[in-house]
């Protein structure tokens, strides 16, 4: 309660009265006059009144006493153990504080840093957010309800923004142990067919079991060595890399009884294939109009080296001219074809014939050998490959996808993508054949064959073969029934993309990834995960996903091209991700693989016992010795806390108020001021009536 004046008149008029009165009584006291005192003191009275003095009275609420109770949802928390035991020791926590009514808890779940691509556990970042808009002086406290892996802990010179004690309540057991591998160092790109090396080490966190662990490496999902490695120590890996485009390297260590968690168990590299200096052997027959359309193309990339050979006068060519004047280039033959052939990446028969035998049958045999060791050939084919000396009559003929019948077509036609075409990636999305016809200009003749192997992707006059792709061996054949692409080049009608169906024909048969019938690739743009499936069949049907976590989820294929799907997908976890579909696997690894939440998985209470102790809180595991949870009872305290308690979770309980209203009474009013009044100036006359 409170006294203030609420005056009727101004103060300075007050204070000008209050003046006159006082000289008036002073002179009449000196004087002597009969009553001055009795005048005095009805003046006195009557100024009082003026005056107006209130009582006044504040109503007020006592404000509740803010906890924040922040719980660790982040990735090291998800193993099915330390899910429980949060689940617990937070119902048991809220039945303690439902017993405050003067505190108000305010619970956060934490699920990680979502949005960087180096997750961590930021804690107190949460908590800084929760209170924002919070005075100080009402914060009770805060309880952290985690496994102890913190990453954003502030330093011993960082202020916390309150003054209240921290308590730390942790998951896991003492004395946990985890077993985690990862790539130390390794080379982002590397030569195909040349030996890299990347170096990994396998992590013991916890009390080490000791002794050598197994580690599993695979590359592009299949199984290549075995490993022994010490925890502790690097151990280096070579390897060749096998192609050209993304290659994954996979390590996987044997996971053992008892560890924490095996979403960290496994590792991923990615290596960029690169083909340095390609090496294509050109074979060109007598020449023809479209001679040089290869050659250009070949010639036109800077990474191939080219070898070309045309054979412009057969060995049955006699027309009297001396050896020592001819300019023509032998044929080098046995050293192209049996010292070298391993050396080239592509071979390419331009309508060429076996004319004469110009190369020996044991020759073709070595080549269709070469083919079934992983070499690749294409034959670009003419009126000479329906001829009796076609290659095809040869011992190559065994790795060829289709047999001549020994009639050309000679019809006009307009190329076209058959149904298998349109989904293959070689000759999907070529510009001008979404239209019927393509709009690209006609060829003229073709090659008839049988019904051939492999894939038919594109057909000419009556549907008849055109390009057909296979593989034979562990090798690739294309076969182009015609030598019509030469006036695509010439812009005849228009022209057609030649120079694109050229170099996807070359580059699939090279075995670049991109341009694999049947693939499953997946990568990560920042935190989103994007899933593309490759197939020439029907719809693949869903991809499942999964998680580092261990969880399973079905992810649907949507079509956005013929025979492409595709699926996107912001995950709420990082690290190794495996996406299956039918017998197709593949790895991608979302968010940094130096994360600091896999780093260490298991649980400790020595991260938080520094600010713990700074704030006088109690940092302590919630699972005792046989798994039975319990958390230790809060004790409301008034004032500063000074000390800390070990057993107890104490809160800082606030003094802070709310106004509500304020309640006056003025001295003055109603009966009792008159009252007092009229005893003053009662007194007054009565003193004058003497």
């Amino acid at each position: 309660m409170t006294f203030d004046f609420s005056p009727f008149l101004p103060w300075p008029i007050l204070a000008a009265l209050a003046a006159a009165s006082a000289l008036i009584a002073a002179f009449a006291i000196f004087r002597g006059i009969r009553g001055a005192w009795i005048r005095t003191l009805a003046a006195l009275a009557l100024l009082s009144a003026l005056a107006n003095p209130v009582l006044l009275q504040e109503d007020r609420d006592q404000l509740s006493t803010i906890v924040p109770v922040i719980v660790d949802r982040s990735q090291s928390q998800q193993t099915p153990e330390r899910m429980k035991m949060t689940d617990d020791a937070l119902a048991a926590l809220k039945g303690q504080l439902a017993r405050f009514p003067q505190i108000e808890p305010r619970f956060v779940e934490v699920e990680g840093d979502v949005n960087s691509d180096v997750p961590s556990t930021r804690l107190f970042d949460a908590l800084a957010a929760n209170i924002a808009d919070v005075p100080a002086a009402r914060i009770g406290g805060a309880i952290m309800l985690t496994d102890g892996e913190v990453h954003d802990v502030p330093a011993a010179n960082q202020a916390l923004g309150f003054d209240a004690p921290i308590h730390g309540l942790v998951t896991g057991k003492p004395k946990e142990f985890d077993r985690r591998i990862e790539v130390i160092k390794g080379p982002r790109f590397g030569i195909v067919n040349e030996e890299q090396q990347v170096v990994l080490r396998v992590f013991d966190d916890g009390p080490s079991p000791g002794g050598t662990a197994d580690v599993t490496v695979k590359l592009n999902g299949d199984e290549i060595a075995t490993l022994q490695a010490t925890p502790g120590q690097d151990t280096p890996f070579s390897f060749k890399v096998p192609a050209g485009g993304s290659n994954v390297l996979e390590f996987s260590v044997a996971a053992l009884p008892g560890e924490v968690t095996t979403a960290n168990n496994r590792a991923v590299h990615v290596i960029d294939g690169i083909r340095q200096n390609l090496r294509v052997l050109l074979v060109s027959g007598e020449p023809h109009a479209g001679e040089r359309a290869w050659r250009n193309l070949l010639k036109s990339d800077a990474s191939v080296d080219l070898v070309h050979f045309t054979i412009l006068r057969p060995p049955e060519k006699q027309d009297g001219t001396p050896i020592n004047e001819l300019s023509l280039i032998a044929f080098p033959t046995r050293e192209l074809f049996i010292d070298k052939i391993k050396d080239f990446d592509l071979i390419i028969f331009d309508r060429y014939q076996d004319r004469a035998n110009v190369l020996p049958m044991l020759y073709y045999d070595n080549i269709a050998q070469y083919v079934e060791n992983g070499g690749a050939l294409l034959i670009a084919a003419g009126p000479e490959h329906a001829s009796p000396e076609s290659i095809a009559m040869t011992p190559l003929a065994s790795v060829l996808p289709a047999e001549p019948t020994g009639r050309m077509i000679e019809k006009a036609f307009y190329p076209r993508l058959s149904e298998e075409g349109r989904k293959h990636p070689v000759t999907r999305g070529l510009d001008g054949s979404g239209e019927d016809p393509p709009h690209w200009g006609r060829w003229f003749r073709s090659v008839d064959v049988e019904r051939p192997q492999g894939e038919t992707i594109m057909v000419g006059a009556d549907n008849h073969p055109l390009l057909v792709l296979n593989r034979a061996g562990q090798g690739r054949v294309a076969m182009l029934l015609s030598d019509q692409g030469w006036l695509w080049a010439r812009g005849f009608e228009g022209g057609g993309p030649n120079v694109s169906l050229y170099r996807r024909i070359a580059h699939w048969l090279m075995k670049e990834p991109a341009l694999e019938e049947e693939a499953l690739t997946a990568r990560a743009s920042g935190r989103t995960l994007e899933v593309t499936r490759q197939t020439i069949g029907d719809n693949p049907g869903n991809a499942t996903v999964r998680y580092p976590s261990g969880k399973t989820e079905t992810l649907p294929l949507t079509q956005t091209e013929p025979g492409l799907y595709k699926a996107e997908k912001r995950m709420n976890e990082v690290g190794l991700f495996e996406i299956r579909n039918g017998k197709l696997s593949t790895l991608v690894h979302i968010g940094a693989v130096d994360a600091p939440e896999f780093k260490a998985m298991i649980s400790t209470t020595d991260v938080l016992k520094p600010v713990v102790d700074r704030s006088k809180g109690l940092v302590t595991r919630v699972a005792s010795e046989k798994g039975a949870i319990s958390v230790p009872p809060i004790l409301p305290v008034r004032g500063q806390v000074r000390v800390s308690d070990n057993e107890r979770m104490m809160i800082r309980m606030t003094n802070e108020t709310v106004l509500k209203g304020i309640n006056t009474l003025p001295l003055f009013a109603g009966f009792a001021g008159v009252g007092i009044l009229l005893l003053a100036f009662g007194a007054m006359w009565w003193r004058e009536g003497r």
